[in-house]
């Protein structure tokens, strides 16, 4: 089996050109070898990885080639072993097949559809809260803000917290834990198990573990005080209750770990995309001054969900994803059973990748693919496969039409017009 071109350098130094900057490396790869690409980054011994940039070899990922299902030929929650420290055995990414499907069934109607406009005053009222200081004229870190206001959608929305010592610890202990989980440093501990060492407090794997017990600690607490009052529009509540076909519900470590999926999936990534969009709104006068003149064609009293549904708001809000897409790659797929993608044969163990960052940055489906122009989503339709700024297929994430939701009701209960941010 011949693989893709790609870079000859040992996995070592291509894990440690993909953690410092992904974006960049993932950029040269693809100007030097083209649309599909190989990398050596799970380990010298470990299967190749294989990425894809080109929509149709991302249809034959989600969709399935050859007439197949893609289930029949690739494997989707292996290779997520490597989140399993942080996620948990039972959280969604880490399931494939039936038990995947269930745990989906279950966490789907809370995050979607007629439940997500309940969701809105309270997501306005955080926006209107966090910004209520600010003012035309001032210098504001944008991205503190909007950090701070998806925390608060996740503390008050998700786990259904209210004022008080509950809701403090956790907001001091996330914080503290989601900056050390995010920085490049730590993070090359999850690709190589040797450094997962608990040498102490101090040690950066003993540091990890014990932050993760206080937010488990403090998360348990939240589903025994949930599952007492038994009643309740947040989304802990609506999953205590739901149940599957056989009539069951999740057990407080199923919970935990979809919780606190959701909480390292929807914080850091869901204020990035926000405080993205406001940074576009404020380079640009004229998409500023459009989006305020739609927003104003809103009643004063009118509810904050309506603003889910104009069109300039979600154009301005698609485009801010498509060029800061919530993950740069959708969830790898593991070959199950021999697989051909655009003539090529792939066997089982490799790794295929639809590489979201890359697949936004085509000038064949977006011309001047660099340039910030919202007006691209209301010229015409892109395709799941062009598109796809939270995964695709099976695969998506979970929390992409509440993230969205919460997005555009963010941005269109802040103060029009905007201070100066940084």
């Amino acid at each position: 089996m011949k693989l893709p071109d790609g870079p000859r350098l040992m996995s070592p130094l291509q894990i440690l050109q993909l953690v410092i900057d992904p974006p960049k490396y993932l950029e040269n790869c693809a100007d030097k070898y083209g649309d599909r690409f190989t990398l050596r980054v799970l380990g010298n011994n470990s299967p190749p990885v294989v990425f894809f940039s080109h929509p149709q070899a991302i249809e034959a990922i989600f969709a399935g080639s050859e007439g197949l299902c893609p289930a029949d030929q690739l494997e989707l929650g292996r290779i997520t072993h490597v989140f399993e420290p942080l996620t948990g055995p039972q959280s969604l990414i880490a399931k494939d097949g039936s038990e995947h499907q269930r745990l989906r069934q279950l966490l789907m109607p809370p995050l979607h559809g007629k439940q997500l406009p309940r969701y809105g005053e309270a997501i306005a009222n955080i926006a209107d809260s966090v910004s209520e200081n600010w003012s035309v004229g001032d210098c504001i870190s944008i991205r503190k803000y909007t950090a701070r206001m998806s925390l608060q959608t996740i503390l008050q929305v998700v786990l259904g917290l209210g004022p008080g010592y509950l809701m403090n610890q956790l907001q001091q202990t996330l914080e503290t834990y989601l900056e050390w989980v995010n920085s490049p440093l730590n993070s090359l501990q999850f690709f190589w198990p040797a450094l997962q060492k608990d040498l102490g407090a101090a040690s950066p794997w003993g540091k990890f573990l014990r932050q993760r017990q206080q937010i488990d600690d403090l998360i348990y607490t939240a589903i025994g005080d949930r599952r007492r009052e038994a009643t309740g529009e947040d989304v802990l509540s609506l999953l205590i209750s739901a149940r599957d076909e056989n009539g069951e519900g999740m057990s407080d470590q199923e919970l935990r770990d979809q919780i606190i999926t959701l909480l390292l999936l929807g914080y850091d990534t869901t204020a990035s995309a926000t405080a993205w969009v406001f940074y576009w709104i404020h380079k640009f006068p004229y998409i500023r001054d459009q989006l305020v003149a739609e927003l104003q064609t809103l009643g004063s009293d009118s509810d904050p969900a309506e603003a889910v549904q104009l069109p300039y708001l979600t154009a301005v809000c698609r485009e801010a994803l498509r060029l800061h897409p919530i993950a740069l790659i959708s969830q790898p797929r593991v070959v199950r059973e021999s697989v051909t993608i655009g003539g090529d044969r792939f066997q089982p163990g490799t790794v295929l990748v639809p590489c979201i960052h890359l697949a936004h940055r085509r000038s064949q489906t977006y011309p001047e693919p660099e340039k910030f122009r919202p007006e691209r989503f209301l010229e015409r339709r892109f395709s799941p496969y062009e598109y796809f700024p939270f995964g695709g297929g099976s695969r998506s994430c979970i929390g992409m039409a509440l993230s969205l939701f919460e997005i555009k009701i963010i941005v269109a209960s802040c103060p029009q017009p905007l201070p100066i941010f940084l």
